[in-house]
């Protein structure tokens, strides 16, 4: 999960994909961190994003750097817990400007059942379950 952790902050933005009744939707996205042994992804509540992944919890996350790109299958679960808002902000202080860890609009979601798969045009893939 580490890895994984590490390939989508190198990325900088990497893309989500939800479901919207039966239309694919895809964003950039850029958070990615470790909490209580958890890889979280941060959002808005006020964000279609959001109310795609409450609906249907089944995203898929695609990014690329150098010359490796990563794809991830998983369950996007909310933490509603203040503590794991205010980790997410703490590691990322730009996003303060936009959130609170209270404000009832800042959001985090753990992946679950994840498998993410790194690949590259020379080496087989790697798969990451977790």
């Amino acid at each position: 999960m580490k890895e994984v952790c590490e390939f989508l902050k190198k990325c900088g933005a990497y893309y989500l994909a939800t479901v919207e009744d039966d239309q694919p939707r895809v964003r950039p996205f850029g958070t990615a961190e470790i909490f209580e042994d958890k890889l979280y992804i941060q959002t808005g509540k006020v964000k279609n994003v959001s109310k795609q992944m409450k609906k249907n919890p089944k995203i898929e996350i695609c990014g690329m750097t150098d010359d490796k790109w990563i794809r991830i299958e998983a369950v996007a679960v909310e933490d509603d817990r203040v503590e794991a808002r205010q980790h997410m902000l703490d590691a990322y202080p730009s996003l303060q400007k936009m959130y609170k860890a209270d404000d009832g609009n800042c959001q985090v979601f753990y992946l679950k059942d994840a498998t993410a798969t790194i690949y590259s045009f020379t080496d087989k893939p790697t798969v990451i379950k977790f």
